[in-house]
């Protein structure tokens, strides 16, 4: 069985509340139900965390390496900041693909830069809750094809 591990990074604990005219209405629980959801229905294994520390994100990456394929991941702020997490997900070889829900490009210049893109297979930004199950289904055509589930054609 796939299994995937979903980490939402500092902040995201306050979704719902927190500028909702940045990142919408959603809150973090309705995120991870749908996700829940989504991997019951193709029988995925899935674990959902959300730590506002660097160390506790770069712990759970490390704890997942050998039982994970893959790695949803929404740094927060540490996008621009982590040279840590960078080399976390580097060192840990699962891939990761990198979520905003808001448009980190249209923002402030700052935000414009992500440390960890290069190191991730992907990155969806700007399409809010929704890159949550955009990155879903990307790492369900990649299991796939890694025989790690099996696909009705």
């Amino acid at each position: 069985m796939a299994k995937l591990l979903v980490l939402h990074g500092p902040n995201l604990n306050l979704l719902g509340t927190r500028e909702p005219e940045v990142y919408g209405k959603t809150t973090l629980e309705q995120i991870n139900r749908d996700l829940t959801a989504l991997a019951q229905e193709f029988g995925v294994e899935i674990d959902c965390c959300q730590s506002n520390h660097e160390g506790a994100l770069i712990d759970r990456m490390q704890e997942a390496m050998g039982n994970t394929h893959g790695i949803i991941f929404n740094p927060g702020g540490y996008t621009h900041t982590s040279v840590a997490l960078r080399d976390c997900i580097a060192g840990t070889s699962i891939p990761t693909i990198e979520v905003h829900l808001s448009n980190v490009h249209a923002r402030e210049e700052f935000r414009h830069r992500s440390l960890l893109a290069p190191v991730c297979k992907g990155q969806i930004t700007g399409l809010g809750a929704i890159g949550y199950t955009l990155a879903f289904h990307a790492f369900l055509e990649d299991f796939a094809k890694r025989g790690l589930l099996t696909t009705e054609d």
